[in-house]
């Protein structure tokens, strides 16, 4: 069962504007709700803890944070309560319950250019800032959703994507047989592409073409560079405009494959990288040259423990260090030799890249993660109130719940239930052919099978009682997929008349700004016009025919960019 397909929609209120400065504008934001994650274990997670797991592929809390969560007992594995040093094995189904505070994004509405009803598809244009899918901390200003709940389009197949910060034209076909067609097309390189960038300098007047090899090596930061080792990639590209006052030049663009990043990376290899673009354009993490020509590929296994900037000092612990857990008394366990995690050694850089990463390529890397903690006020290094309070709760959770253990489904089950079912629906059958022919089966007498789902519901939530047994009622409470979805279901029938408030706040004595729900750092939100890039996808040509948009306003001659 997919969880964000199931839950029903919470109660939320789109805010023009952040939690703590109420008159800024220009942005769309969901008031943080709970939610139910639910994952199969991936392969690059087999034999290894839980917390080392969570802790490197997520980077927005602290280890310390990671940890607590955990013994909150709002993570399960396999319906049973977590513990951090669970080893995943393949087939482990992993829920969590997350309090999911979703970025804002621009207050553009995605518009529809063009809705085919005979033959079955939409033509949109993306704002940027935008997510097509839910991702992330993404999920209600992520595309699918907006076209499901603003436009009632219950199931549109993006078949062509674009990157979060690129705005433009997709084409999203409404029927399945429509997208495989598509599908096939933008595979086949049968579909023309053309986009708009504004990049940095005075680009060639010559037409130019690209063909460098693209890799992801980092998949957290979303990094992909030229390498010898990534997949091929053709872009043609053609200047417009050069633009004297700003330095910028605004150039018409023709991919001719579709990678990741395909255009923003080759126009850096060119020397002229998208000029808005964080990733690509800062000089702060690629130098003067702004990667001109590409980095080195030379493999290299140095590396080095992330570090809290000199300026700040650590209110207690470091909390990206794993201390010793304390325990129930708050008392601190003696201290005992433990194998540090790859986040504390700085060794989870480069644990999901394809191929051995250079001294250069984890710098980069390390500036980005820098770079990212800077901008949300080192708050993931502050990351220290929830030491003061207690198990992590999720609030639409009246009362713990627990629940026993799924039974183990093994194929040799599987097999006698088949063969019991099939045993009893032929003597039904047998039974039906001795009963005259206009004879009606008594009610509850048919036969069902019952489906071997992994994920089906599990037995409705029971609230802790006195006559509990003593052991359970000092266990974790065994929050499950399903409790969530019914509870928030209530709060969201309960609160349909009027939105919920958003959490309250708790101010440290530093200053700093907390969920009062999850104990989240708090953020201010980012500017408007920081939210995209200057690429824009301005016209497809298909068998659907050919389709476009307007002009990007950043691309008009004499446009006034404030840097």
């Amino acid at each position: 069962m997919n969880a964000q397909e199931e839950t029903s929609t919470p109660a939320v209120e789109i805010l023009p504007s952040n939690d703590k400065n109420p008159s800024s504008v220009g942005l769309k934001k969901v008031t943080p709700y709970w939610h139910p994650y639910t994952t199969m274990a991936k392969g690059r997670w087999l034999g290894r803890e839980l917390l080392e797991v969570v802790s490197t592929e997520y980077r927005d809390r602290s280890m310390d944070f990671y940890r607590y969560a955990i013994e909150s007992g709002v993570t399960t594995i396999n319906g049973v309560v977590a513990k951090a040093d669970h080893i995943f094995q393949n087939g482990d189904r992993l829920e969590n319950v997350v309090h999911r505070h979703e970025p804002a994004v621009t207050s553009t509405p995605v518009k529809i250019l063009h809705h085919d009803k005979e033959r079955g598809f939409i033509v949109i244009n993306k704002p940027g800032s935008i997510p097509v899918h839910a991702t992330g901390r993404y999920f209600y200003n992520s595309l699918a959703e907006i076209l499901k709940n603003d436009f009632g389009f219950e199931k549109p197949y993006t078949v062509n994507r674009l990157d979060r910060l690129t705005s433009g034209l997709m084409i999203l076909p409404l029927n399945a047989k429509l997208a495989t067609k598509l599908t096939e097309e933008f595979v086949q390189g049968k579909v023309k592409k053309e986009y708009i960038a504004r990049c940095e300098g005075r680009f060639p007047e010559e037409d130019v073409v690209c063909e460098e090899p693209l890799l992801t090596i980092d998949r957290q930061m979303g990094l992909n560079v030229v390498h010898p080792e990534g997949k091929p990639a053709k872009t043609l590209f053609r200047r417009i405009r050069y633009d004297e006052y700003n330095n910028t030049s605004v150039i018409h663009c023709f991919p001719q494959t579709g990678r990741s990043h395909q255009i923003r990376v080759h126009l850096q290899f060119l020397g002229h990288p998208i000029a808005n673009d964080p990733l690509y354009s800062d000089p702060r993490i690629w130098g003067d040259k702004l990667g001109k020509g590409g980095i080195d590929t030379t493999p290299s296994d140095e590396r080095s423990a992330p570090q809290a900037p000199a300026h700040l000092v650590l209110d207690g612990p470091n909390p990206e260090s794993l201390s010793p857990s304390p325990n129930q008394s708050g008392d601190a366990p003696p201290s005992t030799e433990r194998k540090l995690f790859p986040r504390e050694t700085g060794h989870d850089i480069g644990m999901g890249a394809p191929v051995p990463l250079s001294a250069q390529a984890v710098d980069i890397i390390t500036r980005l993660r820098n770079m990212k903690d800077e901008d949300e006020d080192w708050g993931r290094w502050r990351d220290v109130v929830f030491r003061a309070k207690g198990k992590l709760m999720p609030s639409i959770l009246r009362a713990p719940v627990l629940h026993e253990p799924p039974p183990k489904k093994r194929a040799g089950r599987r097999k006698e239930k088949k063969a019991a079912a099939a045993a009893a629906a032929a003597e039904a059958e047998k039974a039906a052919l001795e009963e005259p022919t206009d004879a009606t089966p008594a009610p509850g007498t048919d036969v069902a099978v019952e489906e071997d789902n992994a994920t089906a519901p599990q037995a409705e939530a029971t609230p802790v009682a006195d006559s509990a047994p003593a052991e359970d009622i000092n266990k974790p409470a065994q929050i499950t997929e399903e409790d969530v979805m019914k509870l928030a279901a209530e709060d969201a029938s309960a609160a349909s008349q009027a939105p919920p408030p958003a959490p309250e706040l708790i101010v440290d004595k530093n200053g700093m700004y907390y969920c009062s729900e999850c104990f989240v750092p708090l953020h201010e939100d980012s500017k408007p016009e920081t939210l995209y890039i200057f690429l824009h996808a301005l016209r497809y040509t298909t068998s659907l025919g050919t389709f476009e948009t307007e002009m990007p306003e950043w691309a008009a001659e004499g446009w006034d960019w404030a840097r």
